[in-house]
């Protein structure tokens, strides 16, 4: 009986054997977007800038648009505002709807633009963490003419996940406001 049992544990260590178990390493989600090609966006609007190809624009009587990234789930919306005397309030307003999304917001980086040779002054708005959109902006020659900006991602906000699209999208909202012309 013990020569059986030896024999069964015998059998039992040899096949259980082998290989140490070795984990997984952790993966990474790898996004890879076409470097971008930029077009002028010329329109019967005030105002001209050069857009992503990768996006749609779709234009409102009001001059505001809509730029869709399919691809990415995105939209840069972008808001016009003539100014008549409420540039203070224009202001205001464009930096409240940045700072609403501070309950979400890890941290909220401002980065001011000026290009005095076009007359276009703005600020640009790295928000980070799991907010509802990930960058803002707003640019004003300060005497005509008034236009924001806000980037969202047609999915529930999760910082990690968005942000290589964020990224790359951040480089087109900086062209945006790099190359706007006044009419």
């Amino acid at each position: 009986m013990s020569r059986i049992v030896l024999a069964f544990i015998s059998v039992f260590l040899f096949f259980s054997c082998g290989n140490d178990p070795v984990p997984k390493p952790k993966g990474l989600l790898r996004l890879e977007y076409k470097s971008p090609e930029y077009t002028a966006l010329s329109t019967q609007c005030p105002y001209v800038f050069y857009k992503n190809n990768a996006a749609e624009a779709s234009i409102k009587p009001d001059c505001s648009m809509n730029l869709d990234y399919s691809q990415m789930n995105a939209r840069i919306f972008i808001t016009y505002k003539p100014i008549n005397n409420n540039l203070d309030k224009l202001l205001r307003d464009a930096q409240k709807l940045t700072y609403e999304h501070v309950a979400k917001a890890d941290n909220i980086q401002e980065q001011p633009f000026v290009n005095t040779d076009n007359k276009v002054y703005g600020m640009f708005y790295l928000v980070a963490g799991n907010a509802a959109s990930a960058s803002q902006f707003y640019v004003t020659d300060s005497t005509s003419h008034f236009l924001t900006g806000s980037l969202y991602f047609n999915v529930k906000p999760n910082y990690d996940s968005v942000l290589p699209a964020a990224k790359y999208l951040e480089e087109d909202i900086r062209k945006i406001m790099e190359t706007i012309r006044w009419k």
